[in-house]
């Protein structure tokens, strides 16, 4: 009677018990500006999509907006990774024509005003590689003040008159970005 299936399987069993212990994925703890996506229609289970878009969700954390997002500096509109927007469909930003594509999405906020930007540039990091040039629109659009404070910056699609407005909010500011047909 041989014995050595028998050595040879239960020394395959025991290296492989070894094994998947020392190769153990590890996985990192949650972000703390997690990924979010935004989209109109709002519902997920619509795959009829007319804009997305996806950005980290910072939170103010007993910090002033002023410094998280500071007045006249361009920022990434949101944390991590440049905030993406994705039209599925032809809009005009402002006047300016947009083809239906992926963006990255900038803003410059202002005390009364913000500057949104819609940027060629795609998989950058935050705005430190913002290139002005490859600017496809701006448009400046009017903040008003809610009466209670957001603290995780969020962004949200609602249906409008010839088109959809994209509002942010972060603190007491909101702002509402017009996207016409």
């Amino acid at each position: 009677m041989k014995k050595t299936p028998f050595i040879f399987s239960t020394f395959l069993l025991i290296s492989l018990l070894f094994n998947s212990n020392i190769s153990a994925q590890k996985f990192s703890d949650l972000d703390v500006s997690p990924l979010d996506i935004t989209s109109y229609p709002t519902s997920f289970r619509d795959s009829n999509k007319q804009i997305k878009v996806i950005y980290s969700r910072p939170q103010l954390k007993e910090r002033s907006l002023d410094k998280l997002a500071p007045n006249g500096t361009i920022w990434r509109t949101g944390a991590n990774e440049a905030t993406e927007i994705v039209l599925y469909q032809d809009f005009i930003l402002g006047g300016t024509h947009l083809k239906a594509g992926s963006y990255t999405l900038a803003t410059i906020p202002g005390e009364k005003e913000w500057t949104i930007i819609i940027n060629s540039d795609l998989n950058t990091w935050g705005a430190y590689f913002y290139n002005e040039s490859n600017d496809v629109a701006r448009i400046s659009v009017p903040v008003t003040k809610g009466d209670s404070s957001i603290e995780a910056f969020s962004m949200a699609f609602t249906e409008a008159e010839n088109g959809i407005d994209m509002h942010l909010a972060w603190d007491t500011v909101r702002v509402v970005v017009p996207f016409k047909y």
